[in-house]
């Protein structure tokens, strides 16, 4: 178990003007900001990051979703991360997300969720390394 994850804010909660108030929530849940950076996801770039999905039919949505504006990526900080970060984030459809979790507060929809959020110890780490380098961790 590490106690570090990886989290996205996405295009469709930037747009919206979330990102502020779901860095807070993250912090206030306890979470210490690890590396943290505004950036934006190139059409080539999201494909990788979401090349887990390559054959699945909602992949190239995905991809012009995510290469659509601005981001927000971190690394998170904090005992058991990668459970913690996901009960915070509520599930992934917005109708079915806990009262109080970044997805029922700030989700469009399953597809504009908001937020991502690591599913796995590995897979925190690779994300994680996907965006930053060791010089940007702290």
């Amino acid at each position: 178990m590490s106690n570090r994850t990886f989290t996205m804010i996405k295009p469709d909660a930037m747009s919206n003007g979330h990102a502020g108030a779901i860095v807070d929530q993250i912090i206030k849940a306890g979470f210490r900001v690890v590396a943290l950076k505004l950036t934006s996801l190139s059409a080539e770039r999201a494909g990788e990051f979401y090349a887990v999905h390559k054959e699945r039919p909602f992949y190239g949505e995905l991809v012009d979703f995510m290469s659509s504006g601005p981001i927000v990526a971190a690394i998170l900080e904090k005992d058991n991360a990668v459970e913690s970060f996901r009960k915070l984030i509520g599930a992934t459809n917005p109708a079915q997300a806990e009262e109080g979790t970044i997805r029922k507060r700030f989700a469009e929809s399953i597809g504009k969720n908001a937020i991502h959020g690591s599913d796995s110890d590995e897979n925190a780490k690779i994300e994680g390394d996907f965006f930053f380098s060791g010089l940007e961790r702290f």
